[in-house]
């Protein structure tokens, strides 16, 4: 082993001896349930329709009333959404969703306000999230030995995931922003970055035999700033490259076909429990 992986274990074994020593979970927040959704098709659209939200929606409240305001709403939606999917110990499609578009809304500001606020560059803070996002995957995997979105069972392996949901939405905010603003690419160039990006891990996946844990995540990733860039695109003025169809009008549109898709699973998901019950009683 070279030199440079000889300094590096023992830290990375005395950092994975040190962050296990949590409290044992009570019984009551673990089970078999899988507590997150399932991905399929489905799953990818409403997730790009939930990115593209987040960040129309955050745009279009930080100029419609006090961006002060405008955060604290935001982050205390953000926190009430997450309670009440915490809450459910299982997945419902309602509750899930909703936690995943307050997440969007919020990180999105969060995002924003470093660079608007701070003036910190979107290629510092591009950096800066993905380390944040590498140490949370990174503590995750130490802590329960699986990155898995299909053994999400526990209370404490649900944290691990919506940590990583935010800082997934932080990262690509930031990274849409460097390709559009810093890179010169724009809106329309940005989606045909993300979409030409996203492909990778799909392919990967479908013919070269990916790790399945490690296409899901990369794409998730990547879904950040393709739906991000596909609603400025939409959303922004003609002056700064959009199409200029407003930033309200479409919050709305991607509202609305959210809830559309999310019923449609609620409505599957109380079929198939009722169809399950009834071989059950057989």
């Amino acid at each position: 082993m070279p030199a440079a992986g000889h300094r590096l274990l023992p830290g990375l074994l005395t950092y994975a001896a040190w962050v296990p020593h949590t409290p044992r979970l009570p019984t009551s927040w673990s089970s078999t349930a899988v507590r997150v959704a399932e991905v399929t098709a489905t799953f990818w659209l409403i997730k790009g329709l939930s990115t593209a939200l987040g960040e129309s929606l955050s745009d279009y409240l930080v100029f419609a009333i006090n961006p002060v305001v405008a955060v604290l709403l935001g982050f205390a939606g953000f926190v009430v959404a997450l309670a009440i999917q915490l809450s459910r110990g299982r997945y419902r499609p309602w509750a899930y969703w909703l936690a995943v578009v307050m997440v969007g809304v919020f990180g999105t500001m969060a995002a924003d306000v470093v660079h608007v606020v701070l003036l910190v560059p979107y290629l510092v803070s591009s950096v800066g999230y993905s380390a944040v996002l590498a140490a949370v995957f990174l503590t995750w995997w130490l802590v329960e030995g699986t990155l898995s979105m299909h053994e999400v069972t526990t209370w404490r392996r649900e944290l691990f995931y919506w940590a990583a949901i935010a800082a997934t939405f932080a990262t690509g905010t930031a990274v849409g922003d460097l390709t559009a603003i810093t890179l010169h690419l724009g809106y329309a160039g940005s989606i045909v970055l993300f979409v030409a990006a996203i492909c990778v891990p799909a392919a990967g996946y479908r013919w070269f035999r990916w790790n399945p844990t490690a296409a899901f995540w990369i794409a998730y990733v990547l879904t950040r700033p393709l739906g991000a860039s596909v609603a400025d695109w939409t959303g922004k003025s003609t002056a700064v490259g959009g199409l200029g169809w407003g930033e309200g009008m479409m919050s709305f549109a991607f509202a609305l076909a959210i809830a559309a898709l999310v019923a449609r699973l609620s409505r599957q998901g109380r079929t198939d429990r009722a169809t399950a019950g009834e071989l059950a009683a057989n």
